[in-house]
């Protein structure tokens, strides 16, 4: 039946999907960090390579082992795509990231024009040490290449990547605090997920090294990027059947995240923008995440979907 949470169940989980992460994160870090990683080909690091393949897959591996080792089966594994019910979830996920990062941006620039850079100094030198190899653009027509590439085609090309992430949260972990009630669960699923980043948000991921409250700034931002985005998908998942959507959008939030660096200068705060992992940048997202808690509705999931709590579970 489906009265109790699964806490048997749910503290498996969480000891791999985080054990297999931070002992991945201890073996980047004795290894020269993200900073001074090894390079095993040119433009390819050691701690880029176990960041992708390792330890983002780490939510999906723990997804598989505990439903081995608990004896669970591979009943609402979420794996079916259910276009019908969810289509149209698939296609917010797809473009509602680029469009609620490009507001946070403006936002971030609108309260802090000093950062802003029309000229876009820092893509033309980009440009510039790339040499003669790049055809001749302007950098805005970067820009618009860029963003096109990141709200069209990189949702489908980053979901190879998100999916190890996704098939372990939204399709495993989250149903099984649903009983708690969905805001409860998406409060709980933001925690886990930003925690389950400290250590290599420690070592400098996503908002530097130098910014002011290092590390531990970083650390509750994180927290509150993964409560933000985290109900987005979680909501698109619920309301689809399927975790696709949510692969789909933290695939396109990959894509899209470092558009905004693109077009600063100077030393912005990462705390606060103008990426989305900043507070400031993230209020597209914030927006959203508002609405969604204020329907009531909105976070429910089928009785029918929801994990039993077996007896041997206890």
């Amino acid at each position: 039946m489906t009265r109790n949470i699964d806490i048997k169940r749910i503290v498996v989980y969480l000891v791999f999907a985080f054990g297999i992460a931070w002992v991945t994160a201890l073996v980047i870090y004795l290894t020269g960090g993200l900073q001074n990683s090894p390079l095993l080909a040119p433009n390819i690091t050691l701690a880029l390579v176990l960041l992708a393949v390792v330890y983002m897959s780490a939510p999906t591996m723990a997804h598989i082992l505990t439903r081995l080792i608990t004896r669970e089966g591979w009943q609402n594994v979420y794996l079916r795509p259910k276009l019908r019910r969810g289509w149209k979830y698939w296609l917010i996920c797809w473009l509602a990231p680029g469009i609620l990062t490009i507001i946070g941006l403006m936002v971030f620039f609108a309260l802090f024009p000093q950062y802003y850079d029309p000229s876009l100094s820092s893509l033309r030198q980009m440009l510039e040490q790339a040499g003669k190899s790049l055809p001749q653009m302007t950098p805005w027509t970067i820009i618009i290449i860029q963003l096109f590439q990141a709200m069209l085609i990189a949702p489908f090309i980053n979901g190879i990547f998100t999916f190890g992430e996704e098939f372990g949260w939204r399709a495993y972990l989250q149903p099984r605090l649903m009983p708690l009630g969905g805001r409860k669960a998406m409060i709980l699923m933001g925690i886990i997920w930003g925690v389950w980043h400290w250590p290599v948000i420690a070592m400098g991921h996503n908002y530097g090294l130098t910014y002011p409250g290092f590390p531990w700034l970083g650390l509750l931002a994180m927290v509150w990027f993964t409560f933000l985005i985290g109900t987005l998908f979680g909501w698109a998942s619920l309301r689809g059947g399927s975790v696709w959507p949510a692969v789909i959008g933290h695939a396109a939030i990959n894509g899209i995240a470092g558009i905004g660096v693109l077009m600063a200068k100077g030393n912005p705060n990462p705390i606060l923008g103008p990426m989305p992992v900043g507070i400031i940048g993230s209020i597209g997202f914030a927006i959203v995440v508002l609405w969604i808690f204020l329907r009531p509705d909105a976070l429910e999931m089928p009785k029918a979907e929801l994990p039993q709590v077996q007896e041997d579970a206890r």
